[in-house]
């Protein structure tokens, strides 16, 4: 399922990155890496705040939702 989907308070792990090679690496570089825990801490019509490797990150729901969680 999309990060995007993801409701507050949930944790999921990543399971893929579906973006070009470039954004994949600042993500990677950000801590969504495979395997990674990632919690919905809030969210609102335009994006979410994220904690990724105890460091909070927020996303715009576009890019949320080529990341994949399970």
């Amino acid at each position: 399922m999309p990060l995007a989907l993801v409701r507050l308070g949930e944790t999921k792990l990543i399971t893929a990155c579906r973006v070009k090679d470039e954004m994949k690496k600042h993500l990677q570089d950000l801590g969504f890496v495979k395997g990674e825990k990632v919690e919905v801490l809030g969210e609102n019509q335009s994006g979410m705040i994220l904690l990724v490797k105890g460091v909070r990150i927020a996303l715009n729901k576009g890019l949320a939702s080529k990341i994949m969680v399970d």
